[in-house]
């Protein structure tokens, strides 16, 4: 199972899905679609199916005519049906995960995305999920839902997490130019979305295990707001002070 799937992956004739067409999904689905691959886009936003059909982009990151180009050449459709998933070789859920009235992370979009991921699970399939969540989801939540089809992780099929690292406006580093992180239930599931995200970027880090992927992601959150904040906070006790923050921050 797994070599087929590298090669179809090497070959470029792995399909793949995506599910979430937001600004995470639709850039992803471009890059694999600009790359040479057949990709399947799932969204029950009736106009964002509409509107990649039409080739017209809705993500500021992706003009209307990259995206048109690729669905000229068929390279890249758009729907609701997830019966797509039945002929897919590779699956990216891209789902919101927003937080709840507790501040709790909301996985329940996850869940319904996975439950329909499970419903066309199959043999030499791999699964990966970019959605923002805690330690432990892809293991803890995700593999019982699939294993209880009798399939087992790592040999019938494949699954991981790879954290979405979009940055919304940087003109200098898009989807294409960015690492990915990739972390699978099993060491064969990582090479695998290693050699599926290595198709669209430069760089593929592998780590230990879907846990450790899914950290980093909270870490580099984590990171940046921290550190948002420390500025916005400097940046007022310089406007008292009379000093010019960005000539503090050059300097």
């Amino acid at each position: 199972m797994k070599d087929a799937l590298a090669k179809k992956i090497k070959s470029r004739k792995a399909v793949v899905g995506i599910i979430g067409l937001g600004y995470v999904g639709l850039p992803l689905a471009h890059s694999f679609a600009a790359a040479g691959f057949k990709v399947f886009g799932i969204d029950l936003d009736p106009q964002k199916a509409a509107a990649i059909r039409k080739g017209v982009s809705y993500i500021g990151d992706l003009t209307s005519a990259e995206l048109a180009r690729v669905t000229r050449r068929g390279r890249l459709e758009a729907g609701a049906d997830f019966s797509k998933l039945a002929g897919c070789d590779a699956v990216i859920v891209c789902v919101p995960t927003p937080l709840n009235r507790f501040k709790d992370p909301d996985i329940s979009f996850i869940v319904s995305a996975m439950d329909q991921v499970a419903n066309f699970l199959h043999r030499g399939q791999l699964i990966v999920l970019e959605s923002t969540t805690y330690p432990g989801t892809t293991e803890e939540v995700l593999l019982p839902t699939f294993e209880k089809k009798g399939l087992k992780a790592g040999r019938d099929f494949f699954l991981c997490f790879s954290p979405e690292r979009i940055d919304p406006g940087n003109e200098k580093f898009k989807t294409r130019d960015i690492p990915k992180v990739v972390g699978g239930i099993t060491p064969a599931c990582t090479r695998l979305a290693a050699a599926l995200y290595g198709a669209i970027t430069p760089k593929v880090i592998e780590v230990s295990s879907s846990r450790t992927a899914e950290m980093t992601k909270l870490l580099e959150n984590t990171f940046r707001i921290v550190n948002i904040g420390l500025i916005n906070e400097l940046a007022m006790a310089a406007k008292a002070l009379k000093v010019d923050i960005w000539e503090a921050v050059d300097a």
